[in-house]
């Protein structure tokens, strides 16, 4: 099935294949219908959950601000935001709402990426620090020297 079948009107993906799609667990996905976030488009005469291309990139959003550190509430947010701007109809008024919280979010992700960048700068320091003790073979006493260098005490 491709991603035209998929969309809107068309065929649409079990849950398993939207978990592989997102990288998302199924429990995940489940949570996320349950409390209102991604609610799948249709369900199978079984009752099965049926998603549409359109669920799944409202699904990957979500995955994507999770990281980022983004709650619930601002993930529901920004997608009622992105509703407004993709719906027929929608005032000028309510597109420039939902246009300035989507710039706010934007802000909000970039000062996120640059915390975490961050942070993954302090890992590789780290993991650089540690390399020294990867070898054990050979000999090296690492960045703090031997025993008796770093404490005064000998073996």
């Amino acid at each position: 099935m491709s991603d035209s079948d998929t969309s809107k009107g068309g065929g649409h993906l079990q849950i398993g294949e939207v978990a592989a799609r997102t990288e998302l667990s199924i429990k995940t996905i489940r949570h996320y219908d349950e409390v209102g976030l991604v609610v799948p488009s249709a369900r199978s005469a079984g009752g099965f959950r049926l998603y549409t291309t359109d669920d799944v990139a409202r699904l990957l959003t979500i995955r994507r601000m999770k990281p980022v550190g983004f709650s619930l509430d601002d993930m529901r947010e920004l997608l009622d935001a992105q509703d407004v701007l993709d719906a027929p109809g929608t005032s000028d008024e309510e597109r420039t709402a939902a246009s300035s919280r989507l710039a706010d979010f934007h802000q909000r992700a970039e000062q996120a990426c640059a915390r975490l960048s961050r942070h993954l700068d302090y890992a590789r320091e780290l993991t650089d620090a540690l390399s020294v003790y990867s070898d054990t073979d050979s000999g090296h006493t690492g960045r703090f020297g031997s025993r008796e260098q770093s404490t005064g005490v000998e073996k």
